[in-house]
């Protein structure tokens, strides 16, 4: 048996962790601070950490307007405004959208470079990053991966190293108990697809099945209530299997139903977690064929069926998108270049992920 796992972000759990842990923010003497426009303030995030930066004196700037989808060609204008402000540390407020830019902004900020640099983790320097988590989907505060949208290219390219893991991350959940029921349940679902995904994938771990195992024991019991909108409790819950379904992904990345969603995302504007829920169906008759013992397995700790999976996603998860059939040739073209059978263990014929675009639709 081998395998490998690392994680090498402090993590602070819990109402309150930047109040009781002030001290592990503070990464350097001059912050520059990336969040969405309008969660980091609606959430109280925001406040809590330039709380900190003030009590310790530390200078900082901030900017507030990181998109659903963060823009590698914006991350590389924000990455020299806090070059030029002198910042020796990045602060990343929210989803996994600002998080992600933020690990971006870090590596801009440390290397003035083009987007192909970024995206082949070829530069030489990232600046340390704060990660405050918003939501409870993405679990990027415990990950190395940014996804970034490139106009270049027309679809989502992603980078990452041990260096651009976090230094520290914060998970207050207080943080998510504003956030409405239909993103509640979006970045959910992206949260339980880390995990669940991170079972099939190739390169799990008996470090990482541990994790998601457990992870998709506890998402079992908050599907009732997710789907009834009965969100009071959850919250604490819902943020933890976040994080667990990240340290898993940190170690096997996604498989096939990631590199499915993101043209539905880029194309479409779906959320990405609802775009993974549309896949889902085609992903799991994928693996019935090819991987048939980890998806039982899968399902055995999520305490439900093949069939019940299948029927929970089309209820919670409605959808009314349509696409062409050329539409579908692109984004089948898009998928096997992102490979996914070096993690999913399945076909990477563009034919035959054109199949699978077109059981959907």
């Amino acid at each position: 048996m081998e395998f490998s796992f690392n994680i090498p972000t402090s993590i602070f759990f819990g109402r309150g962790a930047i109040q009781r842990n002030a001290s592990a923010l503070v990464l350097g003497s001059r912050a520059y601070i990336v969040t969405g426009k309008s969660s980091g303030r609606v959430s109280g995030a925001l406040s809590d950490v330039e709380r900190v930066l003030n009590t310790h004196s530390i200078p900082y700037e901030v900017f507030e307007g990181v998109g659903n989808n963060p823009e590698v060609e914006q991350c590389k204008e924000l990455g020299a405004k806090a070059r030029a402000f002198g910042a020796d540390f990045i602060v990343g407020i929210g989803g996994g959208s600002p998080l992600d830019a933020a690990k971006a902004v870090a590596v801009f900020a440390a290397n003035d470079v083009e987007p192909e640099v970024l995206f082949a983790n070829k530069y030489e320097h990232i600046l340390p990053i704060a990660a405050v988590a918003t939501t409870s989907g993405t679990g990027s505060e415990a990950t190395p991966w940014s996804v970034l949208t490139w106009h270049k290219i027309k679809t989502k390219m992603s980078f990452g190293a041990l260096n651009s893991f976090p230094r520290v991350a914060f998970l207050d959940p207080s943080y998510t108990d504003s956030l409405p029921l239909n993103v509640t349940r979006d970045t959910a679902f992206d949260a339980f697809t880390h995990c669940f995904e991170s079972v099939i994938s190739m390169k799990a771990s008996p470090m990482t099945d541990a994790v998601n195992f457990y992870a998709l024991s506890r998402f079992g019991k908050l599907m009732e209530p997710l789907e009834k909108g009965e969100l009071d409790g959850i919250r604490d819950e819902l943020m933890l299997i976040s994080l667990l379904g990240g340290i898993g992904i940190a170690n096997t990345g996604t498989t096939l139903m990631h590199a499915m969603g993101y043209p539905l995302t880029y194309f479409k504007n779906v959320p990405h977690g609802r775009a993974n829920a549309f896949v889902l169906p085609a992903y799991l008759a994928e693996l019935k064929n090819n991987r048939p013992q980890r998806l039982n397995e899968a399902l055995h700790a999520l305490g439900v069926s093949y069939e019940a999976l299948v029927a929970y996603v089309k209820r919670c998860y409605p959808f009314d998108v349509q696409a062409q059939k050329d539409e579908l040739t692109l984004w089948a073209e898009q998928t096997v270049a992102k490979n996914p059978h070096k993690t999913t263990g399945t076909s990477n014929d563009a034919a035959h992920i054109w199949s699978l675009y077109e059981m959907l639709f």
